[in-house]
């Protein structure tokens, strides 16, 4: 981490696997102290425990994001535990294969308090606390290429990360407004080799079948760029990074 940064603790939502797993790890890496957030609780744990071997410091605490009060009391348990949040990373995310023509309905449901709301949520949460203190720190939303472009069945999955888009410029707006230094930064990935796509189609075939047609990203060449973004130093601020695997058409 730059001797320039100020930031030396982290929270990551989602960080049982995949992009959050990663980010966690990258992280704790470059220096920061990193909160894990997420709901499997025995992933948490085992993560939490590789960082430590590898000479890092992490705190894991279960959290559903689509409960206001669990993401309050995660905010508190992390800096209670590792001291006050300077990076809020807020990857808790999921599709489904639920199109507007179809449904069901509980699946737009799942998406939208998860995607949206938990992220809104765990973002007041965090940036109040920042605001109280030195007014600085640094947001980052882990959206998706679905928030610049409709593919066709995943419309609501779709307009779940647009709207991570617009919060994340609205954010930004209302910081500087309010004459804040905390920083924003939405990073928008293409296809990622994750759980995503099983959670997605609902089995690991389907996945295979997803993933197995390009190369795809990895989560820790997202992991990299959210470090990049955050340890820049605090007069610069990435504002939107679109990542595509090389060979994605779209």
């Amino acid at each position: 981490m730059s001797a320039d940064a100020p930031t030396n603790v982290a929270l990551v939502t989602g960080a049982s696997s995949g992009i959050g797993a990663a980010t966690a790890r990258r992280l704790a890496q470059a220096g920061f102290a990193v909160g894990l957030c997420a709901r499997r609780t025995n992933r948490l744990a085992a993560l939490a425990e590789t960082i430590a071997r590898d000479g890092g410091r992490a705190f894991a605490t279960p959290c559903d994001v689509r409960d206001p009060q669990a993401v309050r009391a995660c905010v508190e348990a992390v800096e209670d535990a590792l001291g006050p949040i300077d990076v809020l990373v807020n990857n808790a995310g999921l599709g489904r294969d639920a199109p507007l023509l179809e449904g069901p309905v509980e699946a737009w449901q799942q998406m939208l308090e998860t995607n949206v709301l938990g992220l809104c949520v765990a973002t007041l949460e965090v940036t109040k606390r920042m605001r109280a203190r030195d007014d600085r720190g640094h947001v980052v939303h882990i959206a998706s290429m679905a928030a610049h472009r409709v593919p066709t069945g995943s419309g609501v999955y779709a307009a779940t990360k647009f709207a991570v888009r617009a919060l994340c410029e609205g954010l930004r707006r209302e910081l500087r407004a309010a004459g804040s230094r905390i920083r924003v930064t939405e990073i928008s990935p293409g296809f990622v080799e994750t759980e995503f796509a099983a959670v997605f189609h609902g089995s690991e075939e389907a996945a295979r079948a997803v993933y197995d047609r390009i190369r795809c990203l990895s989560a820790e060449d997202v992991a990299q760029l959210v470090a990049f973004a955050v340890t820049r130093p605090p007069h610069v601020q990435i504002h939107d990074i679109l990542v595509r695997p090389t060979e994605q058409e779209d």
